[in-house]
């Protein structure tokens, strides 16, 4: 059987840390959690369950997740947010692979939480994530804040484990435009960063396009309330992050 190092990022997740570490410990040999020096209560939860606890100033999602994993004692690693927690199903197909780890990493679905209602549409079920992995074989990567572990050899020897992640996004729709809010900010710096544009017809047909795909594509619609406003605030997220481009541009020519 193999180690398993949980390990997660955090900064200021008083509201979720518990419930994602209670839903590691029956798989898990250790759990590591690197902080961004958070000012409420994450540290004492965590140091509360025994957590093997660091800080390092936050630098962008990808550079803080792979650093990490450098404080794992394993290398088979299982990596969750936060506001993410094992299912039952899931916790007992881990525990199965542990016995067999023949692969080089283990996709799982994740089912997302919104104001109370979990969304099995808008493009957000069965949302597909390689958190389990070798982590000789693959490295974060991705455009921050959108991260994603690859492995060097590519998916053809990735498999997928049976049971969901549980993600508990938003708690209220002022939570989602504050993220979106946080998101765009990171999303059109590194946009900036890789020479990317923002013409004009992408501030309109983007965001509809977005709309289209999650309402319509998607079946956002059978969510009720919920794919309405995912719809609607994924849209406005797209066209802020364009705006926010422009203006990167429009900062820049004026210096």
């Amino acid at each position: 059987m193999i180690k398993l190092s949980a390990v997660i990022i955090t900064f200021n997740e008083e509201r979720n840390i518990e419930r994602c570490l209670i839903s590691l410990k029956p798989i898990a040999d250790e759990i590591v959690v690197l902080d961004s020096f958070s000012t409420d209560k994450t540290e004492e939860i965590c140091l509360k369950h025994g957590v093997k606890f660091f800080q390092h100033v936050f630098d962008g999602h990808i550079q803080q997740k792979n650093r990490a994993i450098t404080y794992a004692s394993n290398d088979h690693v299982l990596s969750l947010d936060a506001d993410e927690a094992l299912d039952e199903k899931l916790q007992r197909s881990i525990a199965e692979v542990k016995n067999n780890f023949k692969l080089q990493g283990y996709y799982m679905n994740r089912l997302t939480n919104y104001c109370g209602h979990w969304v099995r549409h808008c493009g957000w079920y069965p949302d597909e994530k390689l958190r389990l992995w070798d982590r000789r074989k693959g490295e974060w990567r991705g455009v921050n804040p959108h991260d994603k572990y690859e492995l060097f050899d590519g998916d053809k020897k990735a498999g997928h484990l049976k049971g969901d992640i549980l993600h508990y996004s938003y708690y209220s729709v002022a939570d989602h435009y504050k993220q979106v809010e946080y998101f765009t900010n990171i999303a059109s710096k590194a946009y900036y960063e890789k020479g990317k544009k923002a013409p004009i017809y992408k501030l309109i047909v983007n965001p509809i396009a977005k709309f289209v795909d999650h309402y319509l594509l998607h079946l956002g619609f059978l969510d009720g309330k919920a794919g309405y406003l995912i719809s609607r605030i994924s849209a406005y997220a797209t066209w802020l992050k364009y705006k926010k481009l422009r203006n990167l541009y429009y900062q820049k020519a004026s210096k």
